[in-house]
């Protein structure tokens, strides 16, 4: 091996310790959620003897447990924080982490590989909140998302329009002119369906745009790229080749704030959640309400309900709060021409939204 080589290979290595080290403290500030204390010192103490233990030839028992014993120190010390722990699906990277620190500054950033370990995390309290996408300019709603929402006991207490401006990323030194397959989201390559056609570009699906490129980092598959968010080529040390690949300029996704409790403050936006008999005019009826108080709907979708197919349940976001009582009103004669309502809650509106 050349002197480059062994570079190469050295700076590989230290990145992947370093995305390791932070899926490891990730895990340190979780753990906190499941003790009366941060300091555990007979656990401390039998991680550092079973580093010792181990037959490391060119790395010395005092260092390891000196490198092992820093690390604790530094896990505590961010479990001192009292850090929000945000979670969000897919990868470290992943548009939802983006979306996640933009909503809460400060937070610590949990992947998750679900979405529904994300409701069910921040549910069970796990988790203290929880970022999920909830549908996109281009490809529509997220129905696993909007299912889940349905279902869930969380409320909104806040949102996000972020816009995605997707990049074709690949290892140090790739030449651009050899590659040939591109991992990513299913859904990311359907936003950027016109670039990989104009390029002959193979479009390979991942279960997540930011696990495509921790992959693409980790294994250095041959003639591959992958595509993600910028973020993603600085954490995981990728060149990023072209900026901006995704068909439509407009290109966004809307993600929500969910937390076990309501927003605190009075919202500028609510969301709800109902069904109404499977009957002609029974939908109009509801909408009229909301013309006839002067209400601006905002968002308006719909999704079969699993329990009855032949029924459907209706998203609608409008502008006022809850406690308002021309809202208050409102929401009353929904619910009494519904066969079922939801308030998923209401909270600051995202000004890029309006």
């Amino acid at each position: 091996m050349k002197l480059n080589e062994i570079r190469y290979k050295i700076d590989r290595i230290d990145r992947e310790l370093l995305v390791l080290l932070q899926e490891r403290m990730g895990l340190a500030l979780r753990s906190k959620k499941f003790k009366a204390m941060i300091s555990d010192p007979r656990r401390e103490e039998d991680l550092l003897a079973r580093a010792e233990r181990l037959n490391l030839d060119l790395v010395e028992r005092s260092f390891t447990r000196q490198l092992l014993a820093t690390i604790i120190e530094e896990s505590k010390r961010l479990q001192e924080e009292d850090r929000k722990l945000v979670a969000f699906q897919g990868e470290h990277g992943a548009y939802g982490e983006v979306a996640s620190r933009q909503l809460v500054a400060g937070g610590a950033y949990i992947p998750c590989l679900e979405f529904v370990d994300v409701f069910r995390g921040v549910e069970e309290g796990d988790l203290d909140l929880g970022v999920v996408p909830v549908e996109n300019s281009l490809e529509g709603a997220v129905t696993q998302v909007n299912d889940l929402l349905t279902t869930t006991d969380l409320k909104v207490i806040g949102e996000i329009n972020v816009p995605v401006k997707h990049c074709l990323l690949a290892t140090q030194g790739t030449d651009y002119r050899e590659i040939r397959v591109v991992y990513s989201h299913p859904q990311a390559l359907a936003q950027c369906r016109g670039f990989l056609m104009r390029n002959k570009l193979e479009p390979h699906p991942f279960y997540d745009t930011a696990g495509a490129a921790k992959m693409v980092a980790r294994e250095s598959p041959k003639a591959s790229a992958a595509i993600a968010s910028k973020l993603c080529a600085e954490l995981y040390d990728l060149d990023v080749i072209k900026e901006g690949i995704e068909d439509g300029s407009s290109n966004s996704t809307r993600f929500l704030l969910l937390s076990r409790e309501p927003y605190q403050g009075v919202g500028e936006k609510t969301s709800i959640i109902f069904a109404v008999p499977h009957e002609a005019g029974q939908l109009y009826d509801v909408l009229r309400l909301f013309a006839e108080a002067n209400v601006n709907l905002t968002r308006i979708a719909s999704m079969p309900l699993r329990s009855d197919p032949g029924n459907y349940s209706f998203f609608l976001d409008f502008e006022g709060a809850r406690q308002d009582d021309k809202i208050a009103a409102l929401l009353e004669k929904v619910e009494k021409l519904a066969i079922g309502m939801k308030l998923l809650g209401s909270y600051p509106a995202d000004v890029s939204s309006r």
